[in-house]
């Protein structure tokens, strides 16, 4: 029997720290940028196909293509969805048509909010992680981070905040300028700043110089009632041993566990009560961060994401369809 150990990555938009991880399993990568000049020799050894989940839309009768190829050599095809709720923008008319064309058979989501639309006959769960080829401790050590003198920042927060510009980013650049006022009558030290122009080695050495890392809001919660998916930050900060404070989103419970590994917050009055607390307890703030570090470097990097995509492509071959675990 053919051992199926090839992925047709037929699109760029495939996270790379999850194209590496998943090479490492020994599983041949064949990448192309679009679907037509894709090498689909030996097609019984081809595990799965993947493309970007919008390509449905910009392209449907090349995916509707694509699909009718690997339907006869019963190979499924795959998305990623990192993008829900919001589905950056996209019509909801033209969403509801995507569902209803059922042109992939695994779909793959950070964020099963959208409990109106599945995309395809099998999904499942795929939240975001840590890259930690890039976000981990590098010099620095959980015993050096106990020490309180090495802190620059009480508070901080990088990502992107131009409300102006993009009407997603509004809800969080009110936010921040919010906490701000409410931390500088504090006397709290905080920096909150775009992420644009900002290394990797500056972003590591601003979390491990603050006291408590924050996230709030992401471009993908725009317009649904409920914060859901994490942001990889969520899992870069811990990796990094800093202690991250989040605010409530409905997939935390899936992957954390609040007071063990896990500390977040319900709008600005508690993220404000919170910062307070924890500031006044460093030293448990640095316990729940080592716990939370353990936790998300056995978890959530992008090594169990590949296993976890792997094991869900041999299972739809095993002939397993629905929710998937």
């Amino acid at each position: 029997m053919t051992v199926r150990d090839v992925l047709l990555i037929a699109h760029g938009s495939l996270h790379p720290a999850l194209r590496r991880e998943l090479a490492a399993r020994a599983l041949t990568l064949r990448e192309s940028r679009r679907w037509q000049d894709a090498d689909r020799n030996q097609p019984q050894r081809i595990l799965g196909a993947y493309t970007w989940f919008y390509e449905g839309l910009r392209h449907p009768l090349t995916i509707s293509g694509m699909h009718r190829f690997l339907r006869r050599h019963g190979t499924p095809l795959f998305v990623w969805n990192q993008d829900a709720p919001h589905y950056l923008n996209r019509a909801g008319w033209r969403m509801d048509w995507l569902d209803r064309a059922r042109l992939y058979d695994l779909y793959a989501t950070h964020s099963l909010a959208d409990s109106r639309r599945n995309f395809a006959d099998s999904v499942f769960y795929l939240p975001n992680a840590a890259d930690i080829s890039r976000y981990h401790l590098h010099d620095a050590t959980l015993a050096g981070l106990r020490d309180a003198a090495r802190y620059e920042y009480d508070v901080s927060f990088f990502g992107a905040m131009d409300g102006s510009r993009y009407k997603e980013m509004r809800n969080r650049q009110e936010f921040f300028a919010a906490l701000g006022e409410r931390l500088q009558v504090r006397g709290i030290r905080f920096l909150f700043r775009e992420a644009a122009g900002m290394s990797v080695a500056e972003q590591v050495a601003l979390i491990q110089t603050s006291r408590i890392n924050l996230n709030f809001g992401a471009s993908c919660d725009y317009g649904s009632p409920v914060a859901s998916g994490l942001p990889e930050r969520c899992y870069g900060i811990p990796a990094c041993g800093g202690f991250l404070l989040c605010d409530k989103r409905s997939h935390a419970r899936d992957d954390f566990t609040p007071g063990e590994n896990w500390a977040e917050f319900d709008g600005l009055d508690d993220c404000v009560a919170n910062i307070e607390h924890w500031l006044a307890n460093f030293a448990g703030a640095r316990e729940l961060a080592e716990r939370c570090h353990a936790h998300v470097m056995a978890r959530h990097t992008y090594a169990q994401r590949a296993a976890t995509l792997h094991q869900a492509l041999l299972d739809w071959h095993a002939g397993k369809r629905g929710r998937l675990a």
